[in-house]
């Protein structure tokens, strides 16, 4: 068949390659000018199936309402946050323990299936991207190990290896931990990872436009119209052209719903905004044994720390009803913080990149994933902040649905028809 992707950060670019596998003609609509530009341009990299989680969660209410009154929240709200509220209040109902088990669960599947996947195409294409194996859970104090027991007891129910450690052993594994901050324990997952989402992106690209599959920069799609086939409106250089497909694919993240809106299906998506910093580390030598080896997560903070290549990314904080363009200086306090707490003067921060990136958040937890109601028009949505962790597995279970062909795991938690 013919098909457009539209959007080609992670998710849109590992959908060509699965449509393309298949054998599919495959025209990547793109507005911004490169892949990888927008919420897959700086996030954290990490590749932890047991950390994919739910945002809705037991307990995150509590969390939200901190947003409004600590310096150092984990979540925190922009200027246009009462825009959000009938997301909010969604999102606050699906905090509680029976969905959140019930997501957590198939956000696992995903996740799994999606780091199997990204094997097997990184080993293929033999693509490069920075990769470090490891993810280490620090817990700065007794009270936060004792709180996190329960996360190790979801960890044991879904089969994924961890082990408990002891501050030496944390220090073992990190080296480059400062002594400094306090360390009481920390949860060690040695089968995940941290990895360039947009190296892998790019690299992924090249080999797709190699196969003869088109991108197309600078393309603003303006409107679809359902059917077979469906016909794209597409704004290039100041002109518009109409083009049909056999099948249209959003991966738009959250901005998919102005498309969606206007042939009758409504999708409750909100951007959760993260904020990141890159910089290269001082020395590289030094920074073999000083700097991180892997992934980190300070459970404290919820900011992760990944190691790519010769530069430490931090990255954190969900902000509701944020600017792209604006810049919550507490946030980029906290990251600046958790970098200075672990690995303090490791990082040339005189050089350092700050992004802001919108997560396209679904209420309760997992994507939609599929056909839509609108005939030829299929989706791929609403990852959150896992995006990169649910790429290839994502990708490869719209390809089977589309194929017609049983995919590897149940496609029901994901049904697009969620979206009603």
């Amino acid at each position: 068949m013919r098909i457009a992707i539209v959007g080609a950060g992670i998710v849109g670019v590992t959908t060509a390659y699965e449509l393309a596998q298949d054998g599919h003609e495959v025209t990547v609509f793109e507005q911004l000018g490169a892949v990888a530009s927008g919420t897959s341009f700086a996030n954290a990299g990490v590749l932890a199936p047991g950390y994919v989680t739910p945002w809705a969660a037991p307990g995150m209410p509590l969390k939200v309402l901190s947003g409004l009154l600590s310096r150092h929240a984990a979540v925190r709200f922009g200027a246009r946050w009462p825009l959000a509220l009938p997301w909010l209040l969604r999102y606050l109902r699906a905090c509680n323990a029976s969905a959140y088990e019930t997501h957590r669960r198939a956000l696992h599947a995903l996740a799994s299936l999606s780091q199997d996947r990204l094997s097997q195409i990184s080993a293929s294409l033999d693509l490069a991207f920075e990769r470090a194996q490891g993810y280490l859970v620090l817990l700065r104090s007794p009270q936060e190990a004792h709180r996190y027991r329960s996360a190790l007891a979801a960890l044991d129910a879904l089969g994924v290896r961890h082990d408990w450690l002891d501050e030496p052993a944390c220090r073992t594994i990190e080296p480059g931990l400062s002594p400094a901050t306090p360390l009481h324990a920390g949860v060690y997952l040695p089968e995940a990872a941290v990895g360039n989402c947009r190296l892998f992106a790019h690299g992924l690209r090249q080999h797709l436009a190699e196969r003869g599959v088109a991108f197309r920069f600078s393309s603003e799609v303006c409107a679809i119209e359902p059917g077979r086939p469906a016909r794209l409106s597409v704004q290039e250089g100041g002109e518009v052209t109409r083009l049909t497909f056999d099948r249209v694919v959003l991966c738009t993240g959250h901005q998919a719903g102005r498309l969606l809106t206007p042939v009758g299906i409504r999708l409750r998506l909100e951007p959760v905004w993260g904020y990141s910093l890159t910089a290269r580390l001082r020395d590289r030598e030094a920074a073999r044994s000083d700097g991180p080896k892997a992934g980190l997560m300070d459970e404290r903070f919820k900011v992760a720390i990944s190691r790519l290549g010769e530069r430490v990314r931090v990255a954190g904080s969900a902000e509701l009803g944020g600017h792209p363009e604006a810049m919550h200086p507490r946030a980029l306090a906290t990251l600046h913080r958790v970098l200075d707490d672990w690995f303090p003067g490791q990082a040339d921060l005189s050089g350092a990149q700050y992004w802001k990136g919108a997560r396209p958040m679904r209420p309760d937890g997992p994507p939609v994933i599929g056909a839509t109601r609108a005939e030829g028009v299929w989706v791929n949505l609403g990852h959150g902040s896992s995006g990169w962790a649910l790429s290839c597995g994502s990708a490869r279970l719209l390809a089977d649905l589309l194929a017609g062909t049983a995919p590897a795991l149940d496609p029901g938690p994901y049904d697009a028809r969620r979206m009603r």
